[in-house]
């Protein structure tokens, strides 16, 4: 198995730091799954900038994070499991919603039940939606736009949980009360 460095700002490489400067101004600190990116300029500065695109999405902060763990468990990358779990509750999501989406069950809140939900139909589909898909979506009061924003947040997360997949980063302290392990 390889073992990919976790760099810091000072150890990564020239053209990463920029990318590991902002991610710990964002969250006062370098998470462990961005700094084994690091390893590759490209992939980090990519995953940073979709990040920051997502970010200006009309999901609030809580929806951005239901989408991302829900991605985080279609992609069993345990690490971002943790993360999104974690910045979920941050955000004020009700903990059975998180628990529901770690176990792989719809949420009880019909909204972030039918996000989602679409999340995981469009990694399981790879992006070929039917009609009913996108009405289910849209009668929990998204638009047809919603859809793609949920796209850029696939984007940002697919890049985050291969690399975790890969990488297999170890949890940093704050992180380790949401540890998980997929449920078979």
């Amino acid at each position: 198995m390889t073992t990919y460095p976790i760099h810091t700002v000072d150890s990564a490489p020239d053209g990463a730091r920029q990318a590991l400067r902002g991610l710990q101004q964002a969250f006062g600190l370098v998470p462990n799954l961005a700094a084994t990116m690091a390893n590759a300029p490209s992939l980090v500065n990519a995953f940073v900038a979709a990040f920051g695109q997502f970010g200006g999405t009309r999901f609030t902060g809580g929806e951005r994070q239901v989408l991302l763990l829900s991605n985080a468990v279609a992609n069993r990358c345990a690490w971002a499991v943790a993360f999104h779990s974690t910045m979920a509750l941050k955000e004020g999501v009700d903990p059975g919603v998180v628990d529901a989406v770690r176990h792989g069950r719809p949420p009880a809140d019909p909204r972030l039940a039918a996000l989602s939900a679409i999340t995981g139909r469009l990694i399981e589909r790879r992006g070929h939606l039917d009609e009913g898909d996108v009405k289910a979506f849209t009668a929990a009061g998204f638009d047809d736009v919603a859809v793609f924003e949920v796209i850029t947040g696939l984007a940002v997360s697919t890049m985050a949980n291969y690399a975790g997949n890969v990488a297999r980063p170890p949890l940093e302290p704050p992180l380790q009360a949401q540890a998980w392990h997929e449920q078979r």
